[in-house]
């Protein structure tokens, strides 16, 4: 970048000819064949796979359900037994507003939401249904139930282990709760929390510039060119020019911080959902004559799997893959935005955590798979980078004029993406660079100036590779949080006592407003 005279700044000052230079034709093919050899060889590492029933099982995969299910029955099924108080909580019927931090339980739900919700629901879940069947979609649902106490167990910690600050802001996530908290536990794993901090801080970075904003801007970009009449649009050539936009428009979110990011996410993530959602359920409600016989191919299909690529194993995978990479239980990502909520008991942010693995796999995902079962849409040769053309197609089956709504909410969600992102990627800056307003600022200008790039290229080698940062997160999270447990019980056992005997203070729903 620096032989091209290309500077982090320009993304603000809307100089936007380096980025649209570098566009040029060629020059995409170039950067890709220069990283490739490298991204393949950690792609391949993170991505490392074995055979297992006829079908290659990613180790990542194993590692985070795994986690899961050793989580859930440690706490007892907290996933179930804690989701009404989960509830109480995001309504706000127990939130101090004196209490320390920045947002209310349900802002910090709305932006780690925002990170997870958007393509793997819209895209990803197409892709699952039409490689593993119908039954894909049970794997699914239950991956992501017990994918809850993933989230309930790193966003405890997140809040156990964040620092606080005069200026009352915060700084958590597993950069903090790994250092920290594994330095409590015992002296002789200090050293080892400080090594899995900074792996996962520096494995984040690389995660946020990649999979959390130049995937969303490409996709965003590529979604709206389809719409508007492909190769032939408008908009076809001028991917620079919408990276501008979208630069813009998030940094002017990302300079409030998190207070502003939430303010946004709180609205979009909502909004976007309910229209989301509401349209599968009409679309389901229309057929509705075909519901029992589509839950009838979901059941029979996660059991039987006939003529699916590694029978029942290649379904369960499908299902798996799905839920875990996409509400990512386990990366560790939503501990920082869960970190900044305003609570004095750090397992009160664990409960609401529950939501999210909810909200994202069994609820929206769930819907689009039931859209394109109902619709007969899904296809077994479907090529996986096809996933939104795919669902789009499913909902346009009915609903003519949806690929625009759908086009909308691939722009929103990869909008509301890429603000969390930012403060991901910012929190493991700091933390690794220090807390300052320089290297706030530069990470920040850094993160817009990969918006455009983004959205003018088509970095495939870069995009794998950053996509595999991200769950290259689980690896350290997961270690450290298995130290990390007996913590965490303590804090559960403490906390569910006092609920149980009454002795929690109500502070109304009004506490909740922020």
């Amino acid at each position: 970048m620096r032989k091209l005279g290309i500077g982090p700044a320009l993304a603000l000052t809307g100089l936007w000819a380096p980025a649209a230079a570098f566009a040029q034709e060629g020059v995409d093919q170039q950067i890709n064949q220069a990283v490739k050899p490298f991204a393949d060889a950690v792609s391949g590492f993170i991505f490392y796979s074995f055979p297992l029933g006829g079908v290659q099982i990613p180790f990542v995969l194993v590692w985070l359900i795994l986690a899961a299910t050793i989580f859930t029955f440690y706490f007892r099924f907290i996933n179930i037994r804690a989701f009404r108080h989960g509830f109480q909580l995001v309504r706000g019927d127990y939130s101090d507003p004196l209490a320390a931090g920045e947002v209310t339980h349900f802002q910090a739900l709305a932006t780690a939401l925002s990170g997870t919700v958007g393509l793997g629901n819209i895209a990803g879940v197409a892709v699952a249904v039409s490689l593993g069947g119908p039954g894909a979609t049970l794997w699914m649902i239950l991956a992501g139930l017990l994918g809850m106490s993933s989230k309930f167990v790193e966003c405890t910690l997140g809040v156990k282990y964040r620092n606080e600050y005069t200026d009352g802001t915060v700084s958590g996530g597993p950069m903090y709760y790994l250092s920290k908290g594994l330095a409590e536990r015992s002296g002789k794993l200090k050293i080892l929390g400080k090594v899995l901090a900074f792996l996962f801080a520096i494995f984040c970075i690389g995660g946020s510039f990649g999979g959390g904003n130049m995937f969303q801007a490409n996709q965003s970009f590529s979604q709206l060119v389809s719409v508007t009449g492909g190769e032939s649009s408008w908009l076809a050539d001028k991917g620079w020019l919408f990276g501008v936009v979208v630069a813009t428009l998030v940094g002017l979110v990302v300079i409030g911080g998190i207070r502003g990011i939430a303010r946004v996410t709180s609205k979009i993530v909502p909004f976007m959902a309910v229209v989301y959602v509401t349209a599968g359920l009409v679309i389901i409600f229309i057929h509705m004559s075909e519901v029992p016989l589509a839950f009838s191919a979901i059941a029979s299909g996660a059991f039987t799997a006939e003529g699916i690529s590694g029978g029942v194993i290649g379904v369960l995978f499908q299902g798996f893959k799905r839920a875990a990479f996409s509400n990512e239980a386990g990366i560790g990502s939503a501990a920082i935005a869960h970190s900044a909520v305003r609570t004095n008991r750090p397992v009160t942010e664990g409960f609401v955590a529950l939501y999210e693995p909810f909200v994202d796999t069994v609820v929206v995902c769930t819907i689009t798979a039931l859209v394109i079962v109902i619709t007969g849409t899904w296809n077994p040769s479907v090529d996986p980078s096809q996933g939104v053309a795919l669902t789009s197609a499913a909902f346009e089956s009915t609903i003519s004029w949806f690929p625009w709504v759908l086009t909308v909410a691939v722009i929103l969600f990869a909008f509301s993406t890429m603000i969390s992102w930012s403060y991901y990627g910012l929190k493991a800056w700091t933390y690794i660079f220090g807390e300052s307003m320089i290297t706030d600022v530069v990470y920040k200008l850094l993160f817009l100036f990969f918006i455009i790039l983004g959205s003018s290229m088509k970095l495939g080698s870069v995009i794998d590779f950053s996509d595999a940062m991200i769950f290259a997160m689980a690896f350290p999270n997961v270690l450290g949080i298995y130290f990390l447990l007996p913590v965490v019980k303590k804090e559960l056992d403490a906390y569910w006592a006092d609920y149980k005997a009454g002795k929690l203070k109500k502070f109304g729903k009004a506490a909740n407003r922020g």
